[in-house]
């Protein structure tokens, strides 16, 4: 009887451990970063952005976007990851909660030790956040960051 006990117990805690193992491999987020130019001037849309053009164009509302460098990181609950997007950009990202369906995010976007933005967004699977940013420097044309999470 003792036996069967142990043996129970052990298959519990055994089975217990793989549902903790399971939860917190779901509580993580795959996060992309991607770091455009949209600009004013009639041209064409850089192809790697074509899936993201609709909602580029319904959000920030410029004729043409270009492809400036991207990222990727995962990061779980209550943790911190970092983005080097390129031309100098950086995003810091802290996750405060997730639901399975969504995660709410801290982000710092950054640019030579500059803060740009410090913002919270809640990303969803698959469903792409624009943050609109500076202008680069060039008339018409600001930087924008698009975040993925998957």
């Amino acid at each position: 009887m003792k036996t069967t006990r142990l043996i129970l117990s052990l298959l519990l805690l055994a089975l217990a451990s793989s549902f903790t193992t399971t939860a917190r491999a779901a509580e993580r987020a795959a996060i992309q970063g991607i770091l455009i130019s949209a600009s004013n001037e009639k041209g064409q849309t850089d192809h790697r952005l074509a899936s993201y053009e609709p909602t580029l164009r319904r959000i920030l509302r410029f004729e043409s976007y270009r492809f400036l460098g991207d990222d990727s990181t995962s990061v779980g609950v209550a943790e911190k990851g970092h983005l080097s997007l390129g031309e100098g950009h950086e995003l810091e990202i802290e996750t405060e909660s997730a639901d399975g369906k969504s995660v709410h995010l801290r982000v710092r976007w950054l640019k030579g030790g500059r803060v740009l933005m410090n913002t919270g967004l809640i990303l969803r699977p698959g469903v792409p956040a624009v943050l609109g940013g500076p202008s680069t420097g060039n008339k018409s044309e600001v930087y924008a960051v698009i975040l993925i999470g998957r």
